[in-house]
């Protein structure tokens, strides 16, 4: 595996499971400003940067047209490509 691996890499190695993948998603979506969030094997990420550095998923959460289901998947998207820490 990669030395600074993304949530994708840690999720395809089944480091990160599913269920962290969509309670993160779940976290932003209910707060966007929330900057920690620990996945259950040691690995910590912050939200908002990884959704705010990702242009995509930045345009498509501030855009009032977009669906909900939209938001989650561009948030995910960010959430995938962001490199957590490892806690």
């Amino acid at each position: 595996m990669a030395e600074n691996p993304t949530t994708g890499d840690l999720y395809k190695a089944k480091a990160i499971l599913d269920a962290d993948v969509v309670a993160a998603v779940e976290a932003f979506m209910a707060d966007p400003t929330t900057t920690a969030f620990l996945f259950s094997d040691g690995y910590r990420i912050d939200l908002a940067e990884a959704v705010s550095s990702h242009e995509w998923a930045k345009v498509t959460v501030a855009n009032r047209d977009a669906t909900e289901h939209l938001k989650r998947v561009a948030v995910r998207t960010a959430i995938l490509l962001a490199r957590p820490e490892k806690v």
